[in-house]
């Protein structure tokens, strides 16, 4: 266990359940979605060597030749990469790193966490070191629709550009006008910093440079507001992600 702290926040992050932030906690406020059945379903987590879903986790090298990705999370689709279901190795006090498994065998995983003030900044990078497979990075943080105190949580994310989602619950590639919500789509063209209200609580800003976010506001307990370097599928839709991620999430009086 990983744990960060000052005077407004305090951060714990599990190793063993693949480094996801269990416990995210601004002036005594919790703001993560607590343990539940599907680790997809809580905590704050990095997705990687891939974010979202893969078509029928099928997955091809720059050479052709195809790899099959495990489907055991969302079948017949594989979802999120490896790295929320593994156990990640600790590498300094507030960082950490996963040597991947098969079909990305050699690549290396790595996050970093720093606290300053009232904010807390996250760190994902992936080092492919010859493995020739597509790559993209994700952060799925669950953030708690209701605090101890105030009201229930207000979504402010406003974007250009949402990708059509199948019946699948994949991408078809094509760009629209946002639609209202709820939302499991992919936006991209954000126009300012997304931020969730929890009236007469806090306020939270999210930060960051990713070209594309995910969100999902579907599910009772909690809202996933989630950068990521490309969308869902990106690998057969034609899109490259980068191999680095980084968000600021600032924290204030509501």
């Amino acid at each position: 266990m990983l744990r960060l702290h000052n005077e407004d926040l305090a951060v714990e992050i599990d190793l063993e359940k693949g480094a996801r932030i269990s416990s995210l906690k601004w002036n005594g406020l919790e703001f993560v979605v607590p343990p539940r059945p599907s680790l997809m379903d809580w905590g704050w987590y990095a997705m990687v060597p891939w974010a979202g879903r893969i078509r029928d986790g099928v997955i091809s090298s720059s050479a052709g030749v195809i790899h099959q990705l495990p489907t055991d999370w969302d079948p017949p689709h594989a979802e999120h990469g490896f790295g929320f279901s593994s156990a990640w190795n600790q590498t300094g006090d507030h960082s950490c790193e996963l040597l991947l498994p098969e079909p990305y065998a050699g690549a290396v995983a790595r996050q970093a966490f720093s606290l300053q003030d009232n904010s807390f900044t996250w760190e994902l990078n992936y080092e492919a070191n010859g493995c020739d497979l597509p790559a993209w990075l994700g952060f799925h943080p669950w953030f708690k629709r209701k605090l101890e105190i105030g009201r229930e949580a207000d979504l402010n994310f406003s974007a250009n550009k949402m990708l059509v989602r199948g019946t699948d619950y994949i991408p078809t590639g094509e760009l629209v006008s946002p639609k209202q919500q709820p939302w499991d789509d992919a936006f991209t063209g954000v126009t300012s910093d997304p931020s969730i209200h929890w009236e007469g609580a806090a306020l939270v800003q999210i930060k960051s440079s990713a070209p594309w976010w995910v969100v999902y506001s579907e599910d009772k307990e909690g809202i996933c507001v989630e950068p990521q370097t490309a969308p869902p599928d990106a690998s057969n839709l034609g899109i490259t992600g980068a191999h680095s991620l980084r968000a600021l999430f600032t924290f204030s009086s509501g």
